[in-house]
């Protein structure tokens, strides 16, 4: 599987609804939305490319409440770090943000991720 399978996979454990980028106006919260927002790409001294990829990717956790937005945000923390299908390590502590034209609460989160191509 893809780093973006595995990846989706591990975000429906907490939350059904997840979505590359951004979601739907009218979808129902919780939700989570994620981006690749860069990673590295290192090769083999022989110029290989290795069998495996890395990705920056910024989860955005959505809901009603700081509070929900932040335990969902706690939650997806726990299941990307736990996950054994790929390694996954917090670049940062979660980042408050509210969307004023929705007012949806959100938490956003960055992660280092390391997968099978």
């Amino acid at each position: 599987m893809s780093l973006e399978t595995e990846l989706v996979a591990r975000l429906q454990t907490v939350c059904p609804r997840v979505f590359p980028d951004v979601a739907p106006l009218d979808t129902e919260r919780p939700y989570i939305t994620w981006q690749q927002i860069g990673g590295d790409a290192p090769v083999y001294v022989e110029a290989a490319v290795l069998n495996q990829r890395n990705a920056f990717v910024q989860v955005n956790c959505w809901a009603d409440t700081r509070a929900q937005a932040n335990t969902l945000s706690q939650q997806v923390e726990q299941a990307l770090v736990t996950a054994t299908t790929l390694q996954a390590q917090p670049q940062s502590a979660l980042i408050a943000a509210h969307d004023e034209d929705t007012d949806r609460r959100g938490a956003q989160q960055d992660f280092s991720i390391w997968a099978l191509r």
